[in-house]
């Protein structure tokens, strides 16, 4: 990893980010098994830096990129789910090619901010996408019922579901109901009858569903997940989260995953820090565990 090198570029040629979106080789969003494995390393751009205990680990932006690298080079990974920032160094370090690439578009609910839940789109406009050539954005849509900053978020999602969907561009919706527990941390309800409701929610935004993915986590119980996911026709991905270092945490993480990647509109994964920051540091065995999930 030569950051030297990124620098360089960046401050005497900072066109050659446009210039590498330009030639970068596209794929299909679906390649011929019909199911998708990305890795998400947008957790950044929200000040979200920790895996586990290790409360700055994402916070090294080049040893994150090494890591991204790795990830994206192993057998069945698909593309990745990132801010600009990073795609533009993945870019210039040409790790994109034939790669779904999936822009993030609200980072503005900043991790522990009194205005977390008004989360601004800071990130990718859908005219950004389009202009890079890249295959998809997400965005993340927490509702909390007794804060109206989610108001903001829901219509400013509707609007970005509706704004793809003109450019015929694919957009994750990853919805939680979400609640401030006394400490005043925001906190997301994985409750079977919480989940189905933010699916519902999310699933009816905008004045078209043509283009709109669910990203869902898996539920408290696994086994709710069939009654959970029936709530939208809706094509769907697994989201990771921060699974924790210890080992019956990660293997539990994968049965529920395994589970519940039988479900007929369940297509793949989107996974970053569990795979990309595994306790043991091995990253191609993390993510070649979890391609087998498919």
């Amino acid at each position: 990893m030569d950051v030297a090198e990124l620098v360089r570029l960046r401050t005497r040629h900072p066109e050659a980010i446009a210039e590498a979106a330009a030639r970068r080789t596209r794929r299909p969003l679906l390649g011929p098994s019909g199911r998708l494995m990305i890795l998400a390393a947008d957790h950044p751009a929200r000040g979200a830096l920790g895996v586990g205990d290790r409360k700055f680990a994402m916070a090294n932006r080049a040893d994150l990129l090494r890591r991204l690298c790795l990830a994206l080079s192993r057998p069945g990974v698909d593309g990745v789910l990132a801010t600009a920032d990073i795609l533009d160094d993945l870019l210039l370090l040409g790790a994109l090619d034939g790669k779904v690439v999936m822009g993030s578009m609200n980072r503005g609910g900043l991790q522990g901010a009194s205005f977390e839940l008004d989360d601004r789109f800071t990130g990718h406009r859908p005219e950004d996408l389009a202009r890079l050539g890249f295959d998809a954005g997400k965005l993340l849509l927490r509702i909390d019922y007794d804060d109206p900053g989610s108001l903001n978020t829901l219509e400013s999602t509707a609007r970005a579901v509706d704004e793809m969907a003109a450019r015929r561009l694919p957009l994750f919706v990853e919805p939680f109901i979400s609640r401030r527990g006394p400490d005043g941390r925001l906190r997301n309800d994985l409750s079977a009858e919480a989940v189905t409701r933010s699916i519902a929610i999310a699933s009816g935004l905008g004045g078209s569903s043509a283009y709109t993915w669910l990203k869902v986590p898996v539920t408290e119980d696994p086994d709710d997940m069939a009654e959970v996911m029936a709530a939208s026709t809706l094509p769907a991905v697994l989201l990771g989260g921060d699974i924790g270092d210890a080992a019956e945490n990660r293997a539990a993480a994968y049965e529920k995953w395994r589970g519940a990647l039988q479900l007929p509109t369940v297509r793949g994964l989107v996974v970053g820090r569990s795979l990309l920051y595994p306790a043991d540091g091995d990253v191609a065995a993390a993510v070649d565990t979890a391609v087998g999930l498919l």
